[in-house]
């Protein structure tokens, strides 16, 4: 096997609507794959995401740990499914009261930002950087995509900066704007 990369992405086709975004978010990882790359890819549960279609189900071995977030504890749920048509395993961070509740991802009904989407931005890295550890697996490569999963490069350069399983890996960033395709996608370094 190749290197190993971690996807951390917040959103991927087929478990939420076909954007930009979630193209990348299946198509980078199945590529990598085909290219010889061991791949790890993580997003949120959103509440959108219909688990019965999907094929999710709990990871009860990855499970059970509580997250304190804002000085209150947030139990940490790992859900698992498949990339239809391809050999791609996505981790879903999950929880009640930051996922699970919300009709949309990131957006209430009226188009309005969920007030919390700081805290469930800081819940997502931490879920996935916890769940990488009791994976026992060590990436060269942390690939962020999507708002969600910019408090991955801080947390890995600072608060997990002496944890082996981060200590050597590089940390790329795709960003991605609501633009006409031609500006999309727009990749950035922050290695």
């Amino acid at each position: 096997m190749g290197k190993k990369v971690l996807f951390v992405n917040q959103e991927i086709i087929p478990y939420v609507p076909e954007t930009e975004m979630s193209l990348f978010g299946s198509e980078m990882p199945t590529k990598m794959q085909e290219a010889g790359f061991e791949i790890r890819t993580f997003m949120p549960r959103w509440g959108n995401i219909n688990e019965r279609r999907g094929q999710l189900h709990e990871v009860i071995r990855l499970s059970g740990m509580n997250l304190i977030i804002d000085d209150t504890d947030h139990p940490l749920i790992i859900k698992v499914a498949s990339i239809p048509q391809t050999r791609i395993q996505v981790y879903f961070i999950d929880n009640e009261d930051y996922f699970q509740k919300r009709p949309a991802m990131t957006k209430d009904e009226l188009g309005n930002d969920y007030p919390d989407n700081g805290e469930r931005a800081i819940f997502f890295a931490r879920g996935v950087l916890e769940t990488v550890k009791k994976l026992r697996w060590t990436p060269d490569i942390i690939h962020c995509q999507g708002w969600m999963t910019s408090v991955i490069p801080f947390y890995v350069k600072t608060a997990y900066k002496d944890e082996p399983q981060f200590a050597s890996s590089k940390v790329i960033t795709s960003l991605f704007t609501e633009q006409p395709q031609s500006n999309l996608g727009r990749i950035s370094n922050n290695a």
